[in-house]
């Protein structure tokens, strides 16, 4: 176990290290002036419409906890979901660790609402599980969708899109199928996770699928000022990035998801439409969430506190 455990430390700080080169590598040749001249090229209706999907994708996020307590089997109110998941990912989204970070804050809200810490555990692995449906799916039919015999921006061409297209939606066809006949828990050692209903399963793969697309126009709204590449191709870099970042367990993917569409997604300018995206999905959500989560502390407390007086008088 001990073992394990330094094996692990030894492949995040591997990954780190791996992300730090990437980072210097690919956002090195760029100077501050450089950087703030292509973030002010960017039109104003693209960062408008960029801001929208934002918005979208925070709103499918919080469809991500509202079928994570029904899943849980303590259904509770949409504004509660969406004002959990909202103060959690904004957070969390930032500083990395979201299982811990976002998980920590979930903890805060859902307690006071009811859920047990076992119940919270299952939120937090359907919303991961979520993440991973969504992924796989876009990436699926991004690479799938994608015309033509020229070997894309991924280096592929098209017999081998379809081959790794068709692999990326074998996940989510698998996750349906065992929904759909598996009655009891999977465990694999001290692992456990009860395939939810179908109909739940169905609605993870959509509204996971349905947040990484908004995501991606996002980028691709920011993106069209510099650069001419096509919503599919965005789509599959976004998904690579994404999971680079995943991997990488930097903070928010900070400089990993910039460096890897960088790679994929070659151009002079298009740093600086990486860098507004992440001033609008990270930085943005980020100055609301803090606030709400102070207020939302302190209310409670108040709340908890008047509660007590008025037990004890």
């Amino acid at each position: 176990m001990i073992a394990r455990r330094h094996l692990l430390k030894l492949l995040i700080g591997a990954a780190i290290c791996l992300a730090g080169f990437l980072v210097y590598r690919s956002l090195g040749r760029y100077s501050l002036d450089e950087i703030e001249e292509s973030v002010q090229s960017i039109a104003g209706f693209r960062l408008a419409s960029a801001f929208f999907f934002v918005i979208l994708s925070y709103l499918c996020l919080g469809g991500f906890d509202a079928l994570a307590v029904r899943y849980a089997g303590k259904p509770l109110l949409l504004r509660q979901t969406s004002l959990a998941s909202f103060t959690a990912l904004s957070i969390g989204h930032t500083v990395g660790l979201a299982a811990l970070s976002s998980g920590a804050v979930r903890y805060r809200f859902y307690t006071r609402w009811g859920l047990t810490g076992e119940d919270i555990a299952k939120v937090i692995v359907f919303c991961g599980v979520t993440v991973g449906l969504g992924l796989g799916t876009l990436a699926g039919l991004a690479l799938i969708l994608q015309q033509g015999d020229a070997a894309d921006l991924l280096g592929l061409d098209g017999a081998a899109r379809l081959m790794v297209g068709l692999l990326c939606l074998t996940g989510p066809a698998a996750y349906l199928l065992i929904c759909a006949f598996v009655r009891r828990p999977l465990v694999v050692r001290n692992w456990r996770f009860e395939p939810p209903a179908m109909r739940l399963a169905l609605g993870q793969i959509v509204i996971g699928t349905l947040n990484f697309a908004c995501v991606t126009a996002s980028i691709q709204q920011l993106l069209a000022s510099f650069t001419d590449a096509g919503y599919l191709a965005v789509a599959s870099a976004y998904v690579t990035a994404n999971i680079a970042s995943l991997i990488s367990h930097v903070p928010g993917g900070l400089g990993v998801l910039e460096a890897t569409m960088l790679g994929i997604l070659p151009t002079s300018a298009s740093i600086g439409a990486l860098v507004a995206f992440r001033v609008l999905y990270y930085f943005v959500p980020l100055t609301v969430g803090v606030p709400t989560l102070l207020v939302t502390e302190a209310y409670y407390r108040h709340r908890g506190a008047k509660f007590l007086e008025q037990t004890v008088m």
